[in-house]
C-alpha cells in the first residue's frame, strides 16, 4: 500500500523493523537492536567539488541557451539573409520547444537509471555537434543546414534543462539546495542574456550579404569553439555523484534497493500528485509566456522603435540579467525561510503586474522607460524559474528530480510553442499591445492556479524525520536492508 502522506516506521515483527520512505510505498528493512546510531555528520559529507560541478553545468547550459536565441533577436536580419518568412525564422527558436516534448520521458528515464555524468556528456556533446554543423550554414542558400544544426542543439537542451534540481539534491546540503538550483538556472539565464546582447553586436544590419556571411561565420565559429572547450571539460571533470551523500534524505534514496524502484510507478505517483500537477500548469504558463516574449521581442521593439535592433537586444539582456538577480535572491531566501508557496505566489503576482506595465509602456516612445519596466518584469518573471524547480522537488520527494523538473519543462515548452505561434499571429494582425495582453491574461490564470497549491514540503519532512530518527540514520548509512 502506498504511503504518500505520512512518513515513519513501525514494528512489523519481533526481530525486524521497517522504515518507510515517504511517498514511495518502499519499506527499508532494519535489523532490530542496533546499538550505535550514527550522527548525520558520519553519514553525510559536503565536498568542495560540488561548486565545480554546478558551475561547469551552468557554463554549458549557458552555451545551449545562447544558441536558442541567436536567430530570434535579429530575426529581421536572418529573414532577409535567408530570404524566408518570419515564421520560418521563428521555427529556429520553436525547434527547442518541439524537441523537448517527445524526448522528455526517455531522457528523464536515462537520468534516473544512468545518473548525471552520462546526461552531461550527451547534452554537452550534442550542443557542441550542433554548433559545428551551423558553422557550415553561413551562406544565403543554406537555411536547411542551419535548421539541421539548430535541431541537434534543440535535442541537446533536453539533456540540460532538467538537471539543476537533480545536481542540487545529489551534491548539496539541505541548506544549499535552493541556492545551488538557482546557480544552475543562472547559467541558462546568462546564456539567454548573451543571446539577446551579442548577435545584434556581432551581426550588423547591412545589405551586403557577402559581408553579412562573414559576420555570421564569426558568431557560429566562436560559439562552436566555446562549446568544444566545455565538452572537453565535462569529459574530464564532471562527476556523477560524491563519495558520500550531502543529506540524510539523499542517503536514504541512494540506499534504496533497485528492485523496489519502478520508473513507471514514479511517473504515476507524480501524475496523481494534485499539488504537483497544479504547479506544472502554472509553471508552464509563466515560462511559456517568457519563451514567447523572448522569441518575439525583436519584432515588438522594432515595431515601435524602427532600426533599434541593438537596443532590442539590450532590453532582452536587461530582462534576463534582472531575472538572474531575482533567481539568486529568491534561492537564498528559500534556503533561509523555506516559504516555497508564499514566495512562488508573490513572485507570480508581481510577474503579472510587471507584464501589464511593460505592455503599456512600449508605445510611449521612451526607451529608458522600456528598459526600467523590462528589468522589473525580468526580475520576477525569469526569477520565478528556479522557484518552480525547487517547489517541485519539495512537493514530489523522493521522486527523481530530473523527472519532476522535466514535466515542468515540457509544460513550459508546450505553452511556449502555443503562445509563440498565437502571439506571433496577433502581432502580425493586430499589433503589439493585443499580443502582450494575450500573455497577461494567461499569466493571471497561472497566478490563480498557484494560489490553490498546498505547501506539502516532503523533502523537508524527510530530512527532519531522518535527523530525529536513529533508525533512519542507520539505514541511510547502509545498515540493514541491502547493506554489506
Amino acid at each position: 500500500m502506498m504511503k504518500d502522506d505520512v512518513p515513519g516506521f513501525g514494528i512489523q515483527d519481533s526481530t525486524k523493523q521497517h522504515f518507510a520512505i515517504p511517498g514511495t510505498g518502499i519499506q527499508a528493512l532494519l535489523p532490530n537492536g542496533d546499538s550505535a546510531s550514527p550522527t548525520s555528520e558520519e553519514v553525510t559529507k559536503l565536498y568542495k567539488k560540488r561548486w565545480v560541478i554546478v558551475f561547469l553545468f551552468s557554463a554549458y547550459s549557458l552555451c545551449s541557451a545562447f544558441q536558442w536565441l541567436q536567430y530570434g533577436i535579429i530575426s529581421n536580419i536572418f529573414i532577409r539573409y535567408y530570404d524566408v518568412s518570419s515564421l520560418t525564422i521563428d521555427w529556429l527558436s520553436m525547434a527547442y520547444m518541439i524537441a523537448y516534448i517527445p524526448l522528455l520521458f526517455p531522457v528523464a528515464w536515462l537520468l534516473d537509471i544512468r545518473g548525471l555524468r552520462v546526461i552531461a556528456l550527451i547534452g554537452s556533446g550534442l550542443n557542441c555537434l550542433g554548433a559545428w554543423i551551423k558553422t557550415g550554414s553561413a551562406r544565403p542558400d543554406l537555411y536547411g543546414v542551419t535548421l539541421c544544426g539548430q535541431l541537434v542543439c534543440a535535442v541537446a537542451q533536453v539533456f540540460i534543462l532538467g538537471m539543476p534540481s537533480r545536481i542540487a539534491s545529489v551534491w548539496f546540503s539541505t541548506s544549499e539546495v535552493s541556492t545551488a538550483c538557482s546557480i544552475g538556472v543562472f547559467g541558462n539565464q546568462l546564456g539567454v542574456a548573451l543571446g539577446f546582447l551579442l548577435p545584434p553586436v556581432l551581426i550588423p544590419n547591412i545589405e551586403d550579404k557577402a559581408l553579412l556571411s562573414h559576420h555570421i561565420s564569426v558568431m557560429f565559429f566562436g560559439t562552436a569553439a566555446i562549446a568544444s572547450v566545455l565538452f572537453i571539460l565535462v569529459i574530464f571533470v564532471f562527476q556523477d555523484s560524491p563519495p558520500k551523500p550531502p543529506s540524510l534524505a539523499q542517503a536514504m534514496l541512494q540506499n534504496t534497493p533497485e528492485s523496489d524502484y519502478s520508473y513507471k510507478q514514479s511517473i504515476l505517483r507524480l501524475l496523481r500528485n494534485r499539488n504537483f500537477i497544479l504547479l506544472v500548469v502554472s509553471y508552464g504558463l509563466n515560462t511559456g509566456a517568457f519563451y514567447s516574449l523572448s522569441t518575439l521581442l525583436n519584432r515588438m521593439i522594432t515595431e515601435h522603435y524602427p532600426g533599434e535592433e541593438v537596443n532590442a537586444g539590450r532590453i532582452g539582456l536587461t530582462i534576463t540579467v534582472a531575472g538572474m538577480a531575482g533567481a539568486l535572491i529568491t534561492g537564498l531566501w528559500l534556503d533561509r525561510t523555506k516559504t516555497y508557496r508564499q514566495t512562488t505566489l508573490g513572485v507570480y503576482i508581481l510577474s503579472v503586474i510587471g507584464m501589464v506595465i511593460f505592455t503599456f509602456i512600449l508605445n510611449l516612445g521612451k526607451l529608458w522607460a522600456v528598459f526600467i519596466t523590462a528589468g522589473t518584469l525580468g526580475f520576477f518573471m525569469t526569477g520565478y524559474l528556479p522557484l518552480g524547480f525547487e517547489f517541485a522537488a519539495e512537493l514530489t520527494h523522493p521522486e527523481c528530480e530530473g523527472t519532476s523538473s522535466g514535466l515542468l519543462n515540457v509544460s513550459a515548452q508546450v505553452f511556449g510553442l502555443i503562445f509563440t505561434m498565437i502571439q506571433g499571429q496577433i502581432l502580425e494582425s493586430f499589433g503589439v499591445i493585443p499580443g502582450n495582453l494575450f500573455l497577461c491574461s494567461f499569466l493571471l490564470v497561472g497566478a490563480v492556479i498557484t494560489a490553490f497549491i498546498k505547501a506539502d514540503l516532503r523533502r523537508q519532512r524527510a530530512n527532519q524525520d531522518a535527523a530525529r530518527n536513529p533508525l533512519a540514520a542507520d539505514w541511510a548509512r547502509g545498515v540493514g536492508y541491502g547493506s554489506a
